[in-house]
């Protein structure tokens, strides 16, 4: 994953855009659900400018929604904690999950101490109807 946000990042500087926030990752599949190296994902960083997808690069925009998050301080694989507890949350406020959950990767691995990286946990809910 670290090499295709580097190559998303770097393609963002080439066009000349602006970063307009924190990388981040759109999980389509569970970890406990698929075997090593068949989780289905994608990579992005949010930028101003325009441009055209190219290759492997695909412009997406994200809708409006309304989100549960929660900031995971700690190694990217002790994140799980902060999963159940977001799950746990919405079953007992009567949400549902509506969406694949977002992680956006507030600090840089390779300037923080795996002890302090934040992690961003958003789920896309909705209230449900009785």
């Amino acid at each position: 994953m670290a090499q295709l946000l580097r190559q998303a990042i770097e393609w963002v500087m080439k066009g000349g855009l602006q970063i307009a926030g924190p990388p981040f990752a759109v999980y389509y599949s569970s970890p406990e659900d698929m075997a090593r190296g068949q989780m289905l994902f994608d990579v992005g960083i949010p930028f101003t400018g325009q441009a055209q997808g190219e290759g492997d690069v695909a412009i997406k925009t994200f809708p409006a929604r309304e989100v549960l998050s929660a900031i995971h301080k700690g190694s990217y694989n002790q994140i799980a904690p902060v999963y159940a507890a977001l799950m746990e949350y919405a079953e007992q406020n009567d949400y549902e999950v509506t969406g694949a959950p977002i992680e956006l990767y507030l600090t840089n691995p390779m300037e923080v101490a795996e002890n302090d990286l934040l992690t961003q946990v958003r789920l896309s809910v909705a209230k449900r109807r009785h």
